[in-house]
């Protein structure tokens, strides 16, 4: 896909691309919680039942649970740029000096940092008005911004 031809510096694009975005991001947050959790229940009903069909020798396997957040959310914003909560609330992570999609690093280290805001506490997050953007830390640190899916390919 080409990058979108959106002038950046004009006051008004920049507004678009940002307008609303942080409420989004609480919907899509939550939506994205409620669809890592049904997928560990499933995961973890499949492993424990494989467990007990394999006696016991593949219940270690049920380790390999809590990598399940991190795996959702990197493979999401590095195949499709976005969660499928970010998606359905319209929203699109990407680079943010060229607006691009995010890269596997970028991915990585967002994730990363943003589980661990989550675990020490969600006040990191109260940044999020008072930075370019509305970014969040976890967008800081790792050089994306979340903007608005229409606004980034023209729409309002």
């Amino acid at each position: 896909m080409a990058a979108p031809a959106l002038p950046v510096s004009n006051p008004f694009a920049e507004e678009a691309l940002i307008a609303g975005v942080m409420w989004r991001r609480v919907v899509a947050w939550w939506f994205d919680m409620l669809l890592v959790g049904l997928l560990a229940g499933v995961l973890w009903f499949v492993l424990l039942t494989f467990g007990i069909f394999t006696l016991g020798l593949s219940l270690p396997l049920l380790g390999l649970l809590p990598l399940l957040p991190l795996c959702y959310h990197v493979g999401w914003l590095v195949g499709a740029g976005a969660t499928p909560g970010q998606a359905l609330t319209g929203l699109m992570v990407r680079d943010n000096a060229t607006l691009e999609p995010p890269d596997l690093l970028a991915a990585l280290i967002s994730t990363i940092v943003f589980y661990a805001t989550i675990a020490v506490s969600f006040i990191p997050l109260l940044i999020t008005p008072f930075t370019d953007r509305h970014r969040t830390l976890h967008d800081l640190v790792s050089g994306l911004v979340v903007v608005r899916a229409r606004a980034l390919w023209g729409g309002r």
